[in-house]
């Protein structure tokens, strides 16, 4: 996920209601549209749960993202479903919970969040792809400083991640892998790469190939 825009269907309604949380807790929070969720997004999310020692992931299952075409965007409430059946881990919950806060990008999601839940200590979780772009999004400095990230390698953006605007704006506060797993406790900004994840796996490629199947 990113900067994220919402269309009227995927609104839901009623009361907010957040996965299992509680002061503390170490949760990483995992964006994005899952269209579709593929075994790379599981991959990453485990290889940071290990590394950072985190208690838990969010999978925040995102109505749309204004920097991707978004034509043809399977709806919500099936992405979702699609995401619960591939993440299959006890402690990886899959949630629609933007839709529900009704914000627009990822730092009003974050922020909203982060008020709802003191105590909890959150990780922002992208890929390398991501972190290429991330100087594109509403407010990404404000995201730094809200909570810590964790950038996780991918086969290709890896090799120029690193030389990207944001990378290169907030290379004093990334921290050496060795230290990964003191991320979650320390103060924003802070941000640390993760090597060990090679996958080609995107879902931009997979709703391509989708495109053309169908």
């Amino acid at each position: 996920m990113s900067n994220t825009v919402e269309r009227p269907p995927a609104r839901v309604s009623g009361p907010i209601r957040l996965p299992p949380h509680a002061q503390g807790l170490k949760i990483g929070l995992f964006g994005g549209t899952f269209d579709p969720p593929h075994a790379a997004h599981r991959a990453a999310c485990l290889l940071a749960m290990r590394r950072l020692g985190l208690d838990r992931i969010w999978w925040m299952v995102t109505p749309g993202n204004p920097l991707k075409d978004t034509r043809g965007l399977t709806t919500l409430a099936a992405r979702i479903a699609a995401a619960k059946k591939l993440a299959r881990h006890p402690r990886i919950d899959v949630t629609g919970v933007e839709a529900n806060l009704r914000t627009r990008y990822t730092r009003d999601t974050i922020a909203a969040l982060v008020a709802r839940c003191p105590g909890v200590q959150f990780v922002w979780i992208m890929g390398a792809d991501n972190l290429r772009s991330f100087h594109r999004w509403q407010k990404w400095r404000e995201i730094a400083h809200l909570v810590p990230i964790a950038v996780v390698d991918r086969v290709g953006p890896s090799l120029y991640a690193n030389a990207s605007t944001a990378a290169q704006t907030l290379s004093r506060f990334r921290i050496p892998e060795a230290a990964a797993r003191t991320l979650p406790g320390r103060r924003p900004p802070a941000w640390v790469f993760l090597h060990g994840l090679k996958s080609p796996l995107s879902s931009t490629a997979l709703r391509a190939l989708r495109r053309r199947q169908g």
